[in-house]
């Protein structure tokens, strides 16, 4: 760190020593913190334009409560980095490296991280139990939420909010960044806003309660009066009243860049100790002129994934449109990361981006669907999580031919934990009435999402985050066929003792194993699988491809062990094809039953057990355990 760079974050180490700062020198603290997140954030990668525009936010909470004992929870954590710095986290260097900072909020990284967070509008929910237990218990914490605009689509803000009581020690912050949520009806508005949150006013009202209310008889009804005259003034000049429709205190809405504005209006919020909606107004990408100007652009920096499978798929798709009127295309607020903007633009009728609400993608697509349309919808492997139940009841249980097209379907880098697409081939397998393809190039995902059109079933089609692989392409794909061929490496059939069986990106590790099994003089050849369900289909074809005398069989998956692809053709194989299987040994080299949370600088794959040469002491274990054979161990 260069000397006096951050003069005002170099004095502030300690939450005291933040409080004690002047107005003047916190507003040259949070200069500071901005020149921070653009010099650290730009090389570690990490959501940059959120943070920028909540430094006041964050700052004002920890000014004004006394965390960790009061508790603040950001929604999704894109906009907790400066809470992190704040609480003693400035290695910015690991950001989102294995065993470094989590780009979100950690429980076990900081007793400042009240709640896990990754996936959206969950914070409400999770601070209303704070809240109730807080009561429950007789203690006096407060609990802070800090939810964006597009997290206040999910539905489960409303659901938290259908059930928040007003008697809680609760104030929740919505950070208006990007979307209108409440009526603007202009100037006049913003001064009526402006007006609402200045302290004369504050002081204004408390001292006019007063004083009606010591005035006999008749000074109840001209409260009550005056009250039905303001909140006709706010219905009419800008939303809040849906707050205080269900109960709860609405203040805003606010400059959230305004740092005194902020600290004053939490102080007046914590000072009520009732539940409040603090609505704030902020600049996503504040003070850094390139991300103010394109803040999706800096939503999330580093990274390289120019002419990956979602962009593919987005081309491909438009052109399916151009023929087919009835193709449509549905995300869930991930019109960028899905592929989908150039479909938006060519095709703004028969786009939908319905928020950060999953379940509700997936049941609209179903509607779509049953009246005759041809709905495609992009939704990333973590995320899909979410609408589990409308998949099962919605869509497959109804045979409604619903294209669900999972995007980031593999493990995460950065992102961790919260955004790995490991499970869904696992949770998707339980389902009756749905194919899942695993297309490893892009002529792969062409041929099934032309195929898909005419499809009078629901499917998935997922993919990982990246481009294709050459290698995956000069071992499996033929020119001639424009078609993915569905094993390589058989040289000699009666020579060939051990056979990988795999799908998706994680093939190159299938190809490095086979080689360090052939090093060693043990014949491989490797599988490679594009349609992973129905599994009579995949154990028929698999069946087909595997040598009579492959004495060893090992699947590997970028997945979840538990209910994936290879314990499931595993089990189809044994009953479909008893005697082709009754002398092999087989195994899968999978992900056991964990989130998978790299040590540092240890690399993902080794972490989660599915590197090549996990494959390959796999294999060479299952041949040294059979009586005639005579391999050495690795």
């Amino acid at each position: 760190m260069e000397e006096n760079k951050y003069p005002y974050l170099d004095r502030v180490h300690t939450d005291e020593e933040l409080k004690a700062l002047s107005d003047a020198d916190a507003k040259g603290l949070c200069a500071d913190l901005r020149r921070f997140l653009v010099d650290k954030v730009t090389k570690s990668g990490g959501h940059l334009a959120s943070n920028l525009g909540a430094v006041e936010i964050s700052v004002a909470v920890h000014r004004v409560f006394d965390l960790p004992h009061d508790r603040v929870i950001f929604d999704v954590g894109h906009q907790s980095y400066v809470h992190k710095i704040l609480s003693g986290r400035r290695d910015f260097d690991t950001l989102r490296k294995p065993g470094g900072l989590s780009g979100f909020e950690k429980m076990d990284e900081s007793e400042y991280d009240a709640f896990g967070t990754g996936h959206a509008s969950t914070s409400v929910s999770a601070a209303l139990g704070y809240a109730e237990a807080d009561k429950l218990m007789g203690r006096d914490n407060y609990t802070v939420v800090v939810l964006g605009d597009g997290a206040f689509t999910g539905g489960m803000v409303h659901e938290a909010l259908n059930n928040l009581k007003k008697d809680l020690h609760l104030i929740i912050i919505l950070n208006e960044n990007e979307m209108s949520i409440s009526k603007n009806a202009g100037a006049f508005a913003n001064h009526i806003a402006h007006m609402r949150t200045s302290k004369k006013y504050f002081r204004f009202k408390r001292a006019t309660t007063r004083f009606f209310s010591g005035i006999p008889l008749i000074g109840a009804p001209i409260l009550k009066g005056l009250r039905t005259c303001k909140r006709y003034v706010k219905n009419a000049f800008y939303g809040g009243v849906y707050f205080e429709d269900i109960g709860l205190k609405y203040l805003g809405p606010a400059d959230g860049n305004d740092l005194e504005t902020v600290e004053y209006l939490l102080t007046e919020a914590k000072r009520r100790g009732t539940s409040v909606i603090l609505h704030l107004r902020t600049v996503k990408g504040k003070g850094y002129a390139p991300a103010e100007e394109n803040p999706s652009a800096y939503h999330l920096v580093g990274g390289n994934y120019a002419g990956n499978f979602s962009e593919h798929f987005g081309k491909t798709l438009c052109e399916m449109a151009a023929k087919d009127k009835a193709v449509c295309a549905i995300t869930a607020a991930m019109q960028d990361g899905v592929g989908l903007s150039g479909f938006a633009k060519a095709y703004p009728e028969r786009f939908f981006d319905v928020g950060i609400a999953e379940p509700h993608a997936l049941t609209f697509g179903a509607g779509l669907a049953a009246a005759g349309m041809k709905p495609y919808v992009a939704i990333y492997s973590t995320f899909l999580q979410r609408g589990y139940d409308n998949i099962l009841h919605d869509i497959a249980l109804q045979k409604l031919p619903v294209r669900i097209i999972v995007d980031r379907a593999a493990l995460a880098g950065g992102d961790g934990a919260t955004h790995h697409g490991i499970f869904d081939v696992s949770f998707l397998s339980a389902i009756p009435n749905l194919c899942i393809f695993a297309p490893a190039t892009f002529a792969s995902l062409d041929r099934f999402l032309h195929a898909s059109a005419s499809a009078g079933m629901p499917l998935v089609i997922r993919y990982p985050n990246m481009t294709e692989d050459a290698r995956i392409i000069d071992a499996f794909f033929r020119a001639d066929t424009r078609e993915t061929v569905a094993h390589a490496d058989f040289t000699d059939a009666a020579a060939n003792r051990a056979v990988i069986i795999t799908y998706g990106r994680i093939a190159t590790e299938a190809l490095d194993a086979a080689e360090k099994l052939r090093a060693r003089g043990i014949p491989c050849g490797v599988i490679l699988l594009e349609t992973l369900k129905p599994y009579e289909v995949v154990a028929d074809r698999v069946a087909q491809l595997l040598p009579a005398d492959a004495a060893a069989v090992v699947f590997l998956e970028e997945g979840i062990r538990n209910g994936g692809a290879g314990m499931l053709t595993f089990d189809m194989l044994a009953r479909r094809h008893e005697a082709l299987m009754a002398n092999k040994k087989t195994a899968v080299v999978a992900i056991d039953d964990n989130f998978v949370i790299p040590a540092q600088k240890e690399s993902i794959r080794r972490t989660a057990g599915i590197t090549a040469n996990d494959v390959l002491r796999t294999a060479v274990h299952l041949l040294a355990a059979l009586p005639q054979k005579n391999e050495e161990n690795p």
